[in-house]
């Protein structure tokens, strides 16, 4: 039988956070569209909208990486 979508798969040990489900999961369980990870651990997972947040700020803040040209609002 053919199908479009495939279920993921993990290794043990590998953490997610399902941003559709406001879950943490082991193993990609959800697609990957609708996921943060790996994590390392679950702990690290539980905190991934944290991490992501601070990371977004750190990037946006990084004038090696700002490709906005001068003058123009954040979007």
């Amino acid at each position: 039988m053919f199908r479009l979508w495939r279920r993921p798969k993990g290794k043990p040990g590998e953490w997610y956070y399902c941003v559709r489900h406001n879950k943490v999961e082991e193993g990609p369980e959800c697609r990957a569209l609708d996921r943060l990870g790996p994590y390392t651990t679950r702990s690290e997972a539980e905190h991934a909208l944290e991490i992501a947040r601070e990371r977004n700020e750190a990037w946006d803040g990084d004038p090696e990486w700002n490709d906005r040209p001068k003058g123009d609002p954040p979007a």
